[in-house]
């Protein structure tokens, strides 16, 4: 493919910004989130092509076995999405099916009083103590789903306008269980996944397999990697 003596853009908002529509001429705009009513060209994200959470740590990190992980659903974030205030009065309400909680008050710091108190952040790794992770968007796309899926927990994935560049790979009740955009449904749905446990967790075994294809599994050091063989004076 010859491109033309072009410029591009890269966008680094969070937001789509391309609205235009054929027969316009459209801006050729790189960014890292898509959406249904914009024509950006999608690129990985950040947190991919920098690393800041690595995708070989994750698989390498699981948490226990299956039958010794937590039934409760899990969920942790900060308040970028009012549907994100809706998932800890869900989890008030049913606290023995979904654990949601704020680590940080940014967009509705006037309603901290009500969706507070803040709880101190989580490991990602810990996540995967729970069987069922909740992914609900952010300002746009909640870029944690791809170490979701690839670790060794159910994915519950909210309906959505936005998209990263892998989502068109991605097939409902094959590779997350979906959910209403309001939430309506997601109650029902964890039950059901509880209901379903051994089932949820033999697509769970392919899922991961297809996610993890192509990766090295990356083993974590240990704490004696290091050993201190200095010699220390009794005080």
């Amino acid at each position: 493919v010859k491109v033309p003596d072009v410029e591009f853009f890269v966008n680094l908002g969070d937001w789509p910004l391309e609205k235009r529509k054929p027969p316009e001429k459209l801006h050729p705009i790189f960014s890292w989130c898509g959406s249904n009513d914009t024509r950006d060209i999608v690129m990985p994200t950040y947190d991919l092509t920098e690393v800041s959470l690595d995708m070989m740590s994750v698989q390498a990190n699981t948490g226990p076995p299956w039958e010794q992980k937590n039934e409760t659903a899990f969920w942790r974030g900060r308040d970028s999405r009012k549907e994100r205030l809706e998932l800890v009065k869900l989890s008030r309400a049913q606290p023995h099916l979904l654990d949601a909680a704020f680590t940080n008050f940014f967009f509705f710091k006037h309603d901290e009083a009500l969706y507070g108190p803040l709880v101190k952040h989580v490991s990602f790794f810990d996540f995967f103590k729970f069987k069922y992770q909740v992914n609900v968007d952010g300002t746009v796309a909640a870029y944690r789903l791809p170490y979701l899926l690839a670790g060794d927990s159910v994915v519950l994935k909210q309906d959505s306008p936005y998209y990263e560049h892998f989502y068109s790979n991605l097939q409902p009740w094959q590779h997350y269980i979906p959910f209403r955009s309001d939430l309506s449904d997601l109650l029902d749905k964890i039950r059901w996944a509880r209901e379903h446990d051994q089932e949820e967790y033999a697509r769970l075994q392919v899922t991961e397999a297809k996610v993890r294809e192509g990766m090295e599994r990356v083993g974590q050091p240990k704490d004696d990697l290091f050993p201190c063989n200095c010699h220390r004076s009794k005080v």
